[in-house]
């Protein structure tokens, strides 16, 4: 209890810390669906109630980390994220299940390596399974686009703190300052016919 504490006031108060439900928790232990190589995939990953603010430099850094050494491998493409204080979501491209299973869990074991030797501790980092949805139209391509790239403001409504619609999360790939860069172009025509239109999101 002590050592939990120590991390706590270490690591500060996150902004929209606790443990409210995000997509993917308690995702069932199932066989995941078929996957065919021309849909992207909304992939959403929860960290666990005492890992450190996923918003913060010193965290954001190794999540920049791991996506840089993590992408465009084992058939997996990273084209989109956006980083929460408790969650990511990531649009991505996939050969197939096994590619998408193989590159998600490669992504997850190198953050939580980095999370906890930032943190000075061990143990699990994410806490379930990670959910994935198939976007399989137009309409559920631009939506999910939407869905991710506008989370901070979604959540910052929900604390009665709105944000405008103009606003670009630093914490997101349609802003984030990387070099090099952390994402890939979209090889879909799904993703690059929904990425083309990205500009509209300010005026949405």
């Amino acid at each position: 209890m002590k050592q939990q504490e120590l991390f706590r006031k270490w690591g500060g108060k996150r902004e929209g810390a606790g443990r409210k439900r995000v997509p993917g928790a308690g995702v069932a232990h199932r066989a995941r669906p078929r996957l065919a190589r021309r849909f992207p995939v909304h992939v959403t990953l929860e960290v666990r109630a005492e890992v450190f603010g996923l918003r913060s430099r010193r965290s954001f850094r190794v999540v920049q980390r791991a996506f840089f050494a993590g992408n465009d491998r084992f058939g997996l493409r990273l084209n989109h994220f956006s980083v929460q204080g408790d969650h990511l979501h990531l649009i991505v491209e996939a050969a197939d299940e096994a590619a998408l299973a193989r590159g998600i869990q490669g992504l997850e074991i190198r953050i939580a390596k980095g999370l906890n030797r930032m943190m000075g501790r061990k143990g699990q980092v994410f806490a379930d399974r990670y959910h994935a949805h198939i976007l399989r139209t137009p309409t559920e391509v631009r939506r999910a686009l939407h869905y991710v790239l506008r989370n901070y403001q979604k959540h910052a409504a929900e604390r009665g703190k709105p944000i405008p619609p103009t606003y670009r999360d630093p914490y997101s790939s349609l802003t984030a300052a990387t070099d090099p860069p952390l994402v890939v172009a979209p090889r879909t025509w799904l993703l690059s016919r929904a990425t083309s239109s990205l500009a509209a999101l300010s005026s949405a």
